[in-house]
């Protein structure tokens, strides 16, 4: 009598560095026209580089299809602040480049939950120049976010406390260039799950 044959099933076979870049491209497409947050972003393609299967590729991409959502047509390049209060937070555009100002006056502005605009995408970076005279900026990123910082304080501060966290793959530099003239400049990082009100944040930072 003949020996039963063992059916072994035949292994998928391995996603390649080509199927993720494409995911990966995707991601990128779908985040400079606003589909997804500089979050969502970070995410996903953290999922798409370590995928192992076409069926973990696969869900990188799912519900991409969807229209961007309000609040994220037009980015928002200039902010300024003077002898008033400027707050930014929620889902918004932010462009590749942008200026802040704040003159005897107060800018506290939230990234986590902005869509970032194509150029940024393509780059890797964000560009934003910081003018502070009198006043005070205070900037809340994304955990695992890269901050650099550029320029000087006269009469004022600026700091930078992020959480120490891995930088997340995929995500732009958010680069500052600031000046800081008898006022501060603080950055800080959040997760984006963190149940504390906006305010609050600002109001440790």
């Amino acid at each position: 009598m003949e020996p039963e044959r063992v059916i072994r099933p035949v292994p998928a076979p391995a996603v390649t560095d080509d199927e993720r870049e494409a995911a990966v491209e995707l991601l990128q497409r779908a985040c400079g026209e606003g589909r997804m947050t500089l979050e969502e972003f970070s995410e996903r393609a953290g999922v798409a580089w370590a995928a192992e299967s076409r069926e973990e590729l696969a869900t990188v991409t799912e519900g991409l299809s969807a229209p961007p959502p309000v609040g994220t047509s037009q980015p928002v390049s200039d902010m300024s602040a003077i002898f008033s209060e400027h707050k930014q937070y929620g889902r918004w555009r932010l462009p590749r480049r942008m200026r802040i100002r704040s003159i005897f006056g107060a800018s506290k502005i939230d990234l986590r939950e902005a869509t970032i605009d194509a150029e940024a995408v393509r780059d890797g970076v964000v560009d934003i120049t910081v003018r502070v005279l009198f006043g005070e900026v205070k900037l809340i990123v994304p955990e695992g976010v890269e901050v650099e910082m550029y320029g000087g304080a006269v009469f004022g501060s600026r700091k930078a406390s992020l959480n120490p966290v891995p930088r997340r793959q995929g995500t732009p530099t958010v680069r500052l260039h600031c000046k800081v003239t008898f006022g501060e400049l603080k950055v800080s990082s959040a997760p984006i799950g963190q149940r504390d009100r906006v305010d609050r944040l600002f109001d440790r930072l």
